[in-house]
């Protein structure tokens, strides 16, 4: 995870019978802190740690309550760099403004630099501000929830959709307050991604395969990634949809009017496929930040 970037030295996991020079698997995350950091022992980063996502769930959960105080279902959008992420929004925001004239829209567009995709979002005539990150590789619960008092969503209530910067590692164990996180897989990256990136997908409460129109000219198998991400989350909603031929884009756009219906109070009915989330803690990521935490603490202690 992303608080303590880098690579060191560390221990060597091998296979009986297996040549070490040659074919040796190096397993820096079979640490307990699960990272290695250069100059840095386990017992220190597991502190840092504990210490970092404790204050940002503290914002998280601020956040969270503003959000539902002010009848707002806040989305964050997390891909690897080119899964369509920016453009899937531009049509949404759209066919949204179409299809929903009176609800609230707004987005937090998170990059390292460059205003570009914030830009393209402010074209569609809805209001967008760019949080640029420098060297950082994710957003956190503070910038979005600082970035939220200068949107006017807090006085309307809507949809605020939260694109976090471009990777499937950094931000799974950030809680931003949001009701869910949405991980997009492009079909053209490949389709063993959950498995390579299991907390991104563990995290996430949807999954949408994006660009299928695309496949016929792609080798992934779309029942094999959706089947490796429910072997990490069984509960993973996915849908599968074209923001460029707009394929399937109908499922989507109900599926966010359903999740908007139950966090403003609204009768609705349950879509279990689409990956309704009803009957369960929409502050469920902030619980597993805990567990994780937890789990450090249980670590640390049994290291004396």
């Amino acid at each position: 995870m992303c608080v303590v970037c880098g690579c060191s030295e560390g221990s060597i996991t091998t296979h009986e019978h297996v040549n070490v020079h040659e074919h040796a698997d190096l397993r820096y995350g079979e640490s307990p802190a699960r990272v290695s950091v250069p100059g840095m022992s386990q017992e220190r980063a597991i502190q840092i740690e504990q210490s970092v996502l404790g204050a940002n769930s503290r914002y998280a959960a601020q956040n969270r309550a503003r959000f539902r105080a002010h009848g707002v279902l806040a989305l964050n959008f997390v891909s690897s760099p080119g899964s369509g992420k920016t453009t899937l929004l531009v049509e949404t925001l759209r066919h949204l403004r179409e299809r929903l004239p009176s609800i609230g829209l707004a987005v937090i567009e998170g990059d390292q630099q460059t205003s570009l995709d914030a830009d393209r979002i402010r074209a569609t005539g809805v209001p967008a501000i760019q949080i640029n990150t420098g060297k950082g590789c994710h957003l956190d619960a503070r910038m979005v929830g600082e970035t939220f008092d200068r949107l006017p969503l807090h006085d309307t209530g809507g949809m605020l959709f939260i694109e976090n910067v471009g990777n499937l590692v950094c931000p799974a164990l950030w809680d931003l307050g949001e009701a869910a996180k949405v991980a997009v897989l492009s079909v053209t990256e490949g389709d063993d991604k959950p498995l390579k990136y299991p907390d991104m997908f563990a995290a996430a409460s949807l999954m949408i395969l994006n660009k299928i129109d695309l496949l016929p000219y792609v080798r992934f198998d779309a029942e094999r990634a959706i089947a490796y991400a429910r072997r990490i989350n069984p509960r993973i909603g996915v849908l599968q949809l074209s923001a460029t031929t707009h394929a399937g884009l109908d499922n989507w756009l109900g599926w966010l009017e359903h999740e908007l219906a139950h966090v403003q109070g609204q009768p609705h009915e349950h879509h279990g496929e689409h990956g309704c989330r009803h009957g369960h803690d929409h502050g469920g990521e902030l619980e597993a930040l805990r567990a994780r935490v937890s789990e450090l603490e249980a670590q640390l202690a049994a290291r004396g």
